[in-house]
């Protein structure tokens, strides 16, 4: 079972920085959500492989939605 990441804001995914496959370690930015006309960024929790990205960009997302998962 992955890690799953969730969105801590309503909001609309505005831009994607990763894609599946990628390696990311702990603190690098996934998405950033934009919210109010700011810029939020969803960060890894901790070192993984992204296996999921359950959003695109224009999506609107609300607080618990899960937008990637690791593994």
């Amino acid at each position: 079972m992955g890690i799953e990441i969730e969105a801590q804001i309503t909001g609309s995914v505005w831009k994607i920085e990763k894609a599946i496959g990628d390696v990311v370690e702990e603190e690098d930015v996934i998405l950033i959500i934009e919210s109010m006309k700011m810029e939020i960024p969803v960060e890894a929790p901790c070192a993984g492989r992204i296996s999921e990205i359950r959003t695109a960009e224009g999506e609107g997302v609300e607080e618990g939605d899960v937008l990637v998962v690791l593994e």
